[in-house]
């Protein structure tokens, strides 16, 4: 099964050097393990346009979806063939990178 493992964070571009050399191997290791499947930072939610074409007509507006504190910073998709392999998986990764991780199974 696939899961979306979402990166929690406040600050944009906040990895340390450190956990960017902890992210690099953890990925290398999913990729060993058969793991991985695809990962990617985002960019600042500053940087979001929200796109609503539900109406009679569409509506393009800049910034992010919600106003929060913290936000989506990051993904991995992951592969694993069940919850608590996964969750062992997301708790390594919540070390590696020093982030809330959630974990949500793909349809």
């Amino acid at each position: 099964m696939k899961y979306l493992v979402s990166v929690i964070d406040d600050t944009s571009n906040s990895a340390t050097p450190d956990e960017m050399v902890a992210i690099r191997a953890f990925n290398e290791g999913l990729q060993a393990d058969g793991h991985w499947v695809f990962a990617g930072g985002l960019a600042d939610p500053s940087t979001a346009t929200v796109v609503d074409n539900r109406g009679s007509e569409p509506m393009i507006t800049d910034g992010p979806f919600l106003e929060t504190k913290e936000y989506f910073a990051g993904f991995w998709i992951m592969e694993a063939p069940d919850l608590d392999v996964m969750l062992r998986l997301a708790t390594e990764a919540s070390k590696a990178c020093n982030r809330k991780l959630e974990v949500r199974p793909l349809l």
